[in-house]
């Protein structure tokens, strides 16, 4: 099992840690952590995310090279329609033997990656000695930076109607009938002129 027991987000690289030149290749699904978003936007806690990667180690850490698919939902930012799809994201993170060393230089640490691989500088400690990799924190972290601030379910959607709620996207043409509050008056003094003029003919 490449998962542990400790942690639903725990990955085993006891084989890994302080070996330079190995590396292991993993496909996983992973609980979605809490945090990710809200009623919105989001990822719910609990739905599976899926991790096809690879785990390096190098000198002075692991290097993890992961593609990750989550079932993200959304409701639309103009006609509230209920949204669901796949979030593809490509992450490279690393996590050092010895953090307290990352702590001190100020996280000022560069990653070395291929030219086809995501470089975002994600830094994360292990744990269990170094000899397990955790996820949570950096599916939570990368997640959240990727979800959108206004969701459409289609860049011409027409929204709600402003009086009755109606979706415009599915009756094009409703509309309605409104006048101006400020000739109200005058609609209604003309009434009673004409009326006077009937009653006295």
């Amino acid at each position: 099992m490449d998962k542990t027991t400790s942690s639903p987000w725990a990955i085993s690289v006891a084989q890994l840690a302080q070996h330079a030149g190995q590396s292991k290749a993993i496909d996983i699904d992973f609980p979605a952590p809490s945090g990710i978003g809200d009623d919105i936007v989001g990822v719910r806690e609990g739905d599976l995310i899926h991790m096809q990667a690879n785990i390096d180690s190098i000198v002075d850490g692991l290097i993890l090279n992961a593609h990750v698919s989550a079932p993200m939902h959304a409701v639309c930012t103009r006609c509230l329609k209920p949204l669901s799809n796949s979030k593809e994201l490509d992450i490279v993170a690393f996590y050092p033997y010895d953090m307290k060393e990352i702590d001190e230089s100020e996280g000022d640490l560069e990653i070395v990656a291929g030219e086809d691989e995501a470089d975002d500088g994600n830094t994360y400690p292990l744990a269990a000695g170094g000899t397990v990799l955790d996820v949570e924190t950096l599916l939570r972290d990368n997640l959240v930076e990727s979800i959108p601030l206004k969701v459409l379910c289609k860049p011409d959607c027409k929204g709600l109607c402003s009086q009755c709620g109606v979706n415009l996207n599915e009756n094009p043409d409703h509309h309605h009938d409104t006048s101006d509050d400020r000739w109200a008056i005058l609609e209604d003094l003309k009434a009673q002129l004409e009326h006077k003029e009937e009653t006295t003919k």
